[in-house]
């Protein structure tokens, strides 16, 4: 009996392990299903920018390139200069021609005045209003002069083409004696304050997405999340079902009632804060999460980061640092760095700019020129034969 009473005790203690184990099974199936279906997060993420476009107003053999590719410029920056030849001969050839008009109407005014003095009878009415006609339209034609000269002025500082961004010149395939065209575009400049990402979420997701949910992106190259907000949701994405047929009527895609794909909807995340490791590329990949799942995406990521680095070796301090030197430290995450408004130079007033394609601060690019002390070692990067550094 004993025997008997052991074996059923064992059966019903296995019995009740196995339901323990299935009912653990169900509980992680239900969680992983819920974040892996219903939660709102996405692996379909890109890192998007701006991109100004920069075309001369005036046209011309390009004599100086001031730039380089993937070179840092700031608003108002000189990016190349069309040649000023003409424009000077043009510039010069508008003021004589103010100076022309200047004497025609002094002598105009003198003989309108000297009509109107006159009181006798040879000076009749009719002849004293054609004078002062001839003096109005000398005043017309010198200030027509004068807005020539000041036109020809404007297009002589337009040879002189500026960035409109603070931002990275790319695919840059300018070269001195190209010939620019006005209105034609021949130089990129990537805004880089105006970076976001867009997250192309599920329209199955979209019911736990609010515009102002915090949002973290991973990018695939990078360990540390980039933080933000939802900023915006697209209101409205192309259906192939939309398009008219030659013939103006409906043109309706056949659809499988048993297949039914869930259409992804853009969301805006403005980006607040980016780690100091991380360089933002325009096109990059990112996996986004928003709301609790990001705040929880975060936790884990942190944790598992601590355990990397009590394991693994030592590494320098990576705390971020902005380009304006600002180290902001975000509670119960990595350092991050803020991003900061750009410490730019005051803008100058309205008589002091050039009315060009880009107006701003008058500046040649800035260029960091090692400064070595005498007697000691530089210490930039050990370049071996071949011109490549160590690191390469």
């Amino acid at each position: 009996m004993a025997v008997k009473r052991t074996t059923r005790g064992r059966r019903a203690l296995r019995i009740l392990a196995t339901l323990v184990v299935l009912a653990l099974a169900a509980g992680a199936a239900l969680v992983v299903w819920q974040y892996y279906v219903t939660a709102p997060w996405t692996r379909d993420g890109r890192v998007r920018v701006q991109v100004a476009s920069v075309a001369p107003q005036v046209s011309g053999q390009i004599t100086e390139l001031r730039v380089v590719d993937n070179q840092l410029v700031r608003k108002g920056d000189v990016l190349y200069v069309i040649d000023p030849l003409d424009f000077r001969i043009a510039l010069d050839s508008a003021k004589a021609e103010v100076e022309n008009r200047a004497a025609d109407l002094q002598v105009k005014r003198a003989q309108a005045a000297r009509r109107e003095a006159l009181t006798t009878v040879s000076t009749s009415i009719e002849e004293k209003q054609q004078f002062a006609g001839t003096a109005k339209q000398a005043e017309a034609a010198f200030a027509a002069a004068q807005a020539q000269a000041a036109q020809a002025e404007i297009n002589l500082k337009r040879t002189e083409v500026r960035s409109p961004v603070n931002g990275y010149v790319t695919n840059l395939l300018l070269r001195v004696g190209d010939y620019a065209s006005a209105g034609t575009r021949n130089i990129s400049v990537i805004d880089a304050d105006s970076y976001w990402i867009d997250g192309y979420f599920e329209e199955t997701k979209m019911d736990h997405i609010r515009v102002g949910d915090p949002a973290t992106a991973a990018l695939m190259g990078y360990a540390a999340p980039i933080r933000g907000r939802v900023e915006s949701i697209t209101r409205g994405i192309s259906t192939s079902n939309a398009a008219a047929s030659t013939q103006g009527l409906p043109s309706v895609d056949p659809v499988y009632t048993w297949v039914r794909l869930a259409q992804r909807v853009p969301v805006r995340i403005r980006i607040d804060t980016v780690p100091a490791t991380v360089a933002l590329v325009a096109g990059m990949t990112a996996t986004v999460s928003v709301g609790a799942y990001a705040e929880h995406d975060d936790r884990l990521r942190t944790v598992f980061t601590d355990f990397l680095a009590r394991i693994g070796p030592r590494r320098k301090d990576d705390s971020a640092v902005s380009p304006a030197g600002v180290t902001t430290t975000v509670k119960g995450s990595h350092d991050v760095s803020t991003l900061p408004t750009p410490d730019l130079k005051t803008a100058p007033s309205a008589d002091q700019i050039a009315p060009g394609i880009a107006p701003g601060i008058n500046q040649a690019p800035e260029t960091a020129a090692p400064k070595d002390s005498p007697g000691k070692e530089s210490r930039g990067p050990h370049r071996p034969a071949g011109g490549r550094t160590a690191r390469d």
